[in-house]
């Protein structure tokens, strides 16, 4: 269904990417702020949409990746209902989670992903300081 509503509407995505940015973020600073008051009329879910602005615009500055952030607010509530359903099962052991080999290795890959880029930049600042 898209393919055919997209196809004949190319001419007009193409002219929208010609839209000076700033003005294009205040389009959808306008209409994000339109929908969030025509869901829930409520200060508190506006500033909760400022909020997460701020947190993305400071995430792109400094270049943090947006998409694994993203991910991670998806599934945290799944991973978190899923470690806490084994903790009650092991009766609160937190060793039931390096038991078995997949779960261990599992973890094991986890913390290298979570090192690996601060032991990357260190190495290649150690190198630009032999240079």
């Amino acid at each position: 269904m898209l393919l055919i509503l997209n196809l004949p509407l190319v001419g007009l995505w193409v002219k929208l990417l010609k839209i000076p940015l700033p003005w294009l973020y205040a389009g959808i600073l306008v209409f994000a702020t339109m929908g969030t008051i025509a869901a829930n009329p409520s200060v508190v879910e506006l500033l909760l949409l400022v909020a997460f602005g701020v947190l993305g615009f400071l995430m792109r500055r400094y270049d943090y990746p947006i998409a694994p952030a993203i991910v991670g607010l998806i599934l945290g509530p799944m991973a978190e209902l899923a470690l806490r359903r084994s903790l009650q099962i092991s009766q609160g052991d937190p060793m039931i989670l390096f038991q078995h080999w997949s779960s261990a290795t599992m973890i094991g890959i986890a913390i290298i992903a979570l090192l690996a880029p601060y032991v990357f930049k260190g190495l290649a600042r150690m190198g630009r300081d032999e240079d």
